[in-house]
C-alpha cells in the first residue's frame, strides 16, 4: 500500500513538473514545486534533475527513480499558475494526493490557449504598438501591424507542418521583411527598418531569454545554457530571414 502511495506521489510530481516545463516555467521553479509536493507526502530526501528536454526524479538511495521526456514546449502561463495552485493546495493539505493528480490530469488535457485568431490579432496589435514604442511614424503602424500578424500566422502554420521551430521562424521573418518592403515600395510605409523590427517582435523569444538568465543566476547551468542556445538560434533564424529579403 505504501509503495502504491509513493508511486502515485512520484507520478503526481512528474506530471506537475512536465506541465510546468512544457508551459515555459523556469527550472528552479519546477524543481522547487516537485520537492514541496513530495515533502507534503512524507517523501524526504527526494532528488530531481530538470532540463528543457527531460525530468529525472528519485526518492533517494533506496527508492525508485523515474525519467520523463519533454517533447514540446510552448508559452502558457495559465497552466503554470494552475499547477502552482494545485501544488499549494496539496502542501497545505486542502486536497489529497489523489485529488491533486486528478486536477493535474484535467490541466494536462485542457486547451487553455487563446483561439488562433485572437493570438494573431494580439500579435498584430503588439507589432503596431512596438513601432510607436520605437519612435516610428504613425503612418507606418498599419504596415507593421499587418506584417506582424502575417508573420505570426506563417510561423504557427509552418511549425505545425514541419515541427522545425527555427525553419518556421526563418520563413516568418522572411515574410515580415517582404511585407515591409512591399509596403514601403507601394508608399504605404516610410521607414523600412522600423517596420521590420516591429513586425518580428512577436517572434522574439523574450520569455526564453528571461528564463535562461534566471536559471543561470539560480545555478542551473545546464538548463540556462541550453535555453540561451535555443534563444540564440531563434534570433539567428529571425535575422537570417530578414537578411535574405534585404539582400535582394
Amino acid at each position: 500500500m505504501l509503495n502504491e502511495k509513493n508511486d502515485l506521489a512520484i507520478d503526481c510530481c512528474l506530471l506537475a513538473g512536465r506541465l510546468m516545463i512544457e508551459s515555459g516555467a523556469e527550472t528552479y521553479r519546477v524543481e522547487d514545486t516537485m520537492t514541496r509536493m513530495a515533502i507534503s507526502q512524507g517523501l524526504i530526501g527526494t532528488q530531481s534533475f530538470v532540463t528543457p528536454t527531460g525530468i529525472m526524479f528519485s526518492l533517494g538511495r533506496d527508492g525508485s527513480t523515474r525519467l520523463m521526456a519533454i517533447r514540446h514546449r510552448v508559452t502558457d502561463l495559465n497552466k503554470i499558475a494552475l499547477v502552482n495552485q494545485t501544488s499549494r493546495k496539496l502542501t497545505s493539505t486542502e486536497i489529497t494526493i489523489d485529488e491533486a493528480y486528478e486536477e493535474l490530469q484535467e490541466v494536462a488535457s485542457a486547451n487553455l490557449m487563446y483561439p488562433f485568431y485572437l493570438q494573431v490579432l494580439a500579435g498584430a496589435i503588439a507589432s503596431g504598438c512596438f513601432l510607436i514604442l520605437f519612435a516610428g511614424s504613425w503612418w507606418d503602424v498599419p504596415a507593421a501591424t499587418i506584417a506582424g500578424g502575417i508573420g505570426l500566422i506563417v510561423a504557427t502554420l509552418i511549425h505545425e507542418i514541419t515541427r522545425v521551430k527555427f525553419f518556421a521562424e526563418f520563413l516568418a521573418a522572411a515574410i515580415v521583411g517582404t511585407v515591409a518592403f512591399l509596403a514601403v515600395l507601394l508608399n504605404l510605409g516610410e521607414d523600412l527598418n522600423i517596420i521590420i523590427i516591429s513586425g518580428v517582435m512577436p517572434l522574439v523569444p523574450g520569455l526564453l531569454i528571461t528564463n535562461a538568465v534566471r536559471d543561470l543566476m539560480a545555478g542551473h547551468f545546464t538548463s540556462g545554457v541550453s535555453k540561451a542556445a535555443e534563444a540564440s538560434l531563434t534570433a539567428f533564424a529571425i535575422g537570417a530571414g530578414v537578411a535574405l529579403v534585404l539582400s535582394f
